[in-house]
């Protein structure tokens, strides 16, 4: 009986154990792809496809 309470009870204990060392693993974390996410082409990328752009237009 008292076996089987205290295998009810480490289920719990072991989610929320495991649930917090994701968490603290994510929290310290350096990588912050955010901080490093581009939002669009250059002024080298536009100065090289510029004319290239405008001719098919055309």
């Amino acid at each position: 009986m008292l076996l089987a309470s205290l295998s009810l009870f480490r289920q719990p204990v072991n989610f929320v154990a495991a649930k917090w060392q994701t968490l603290i693993r994510v929290a310290g974390d350096p990588y912050r792809p955010e901080l490093h996410y581009m939002r669009g082409p250059g002024p080298k990328w536009r100065a090289k496809y510029q004319g290239s752009r405008l001719n098919r237009s055309l």
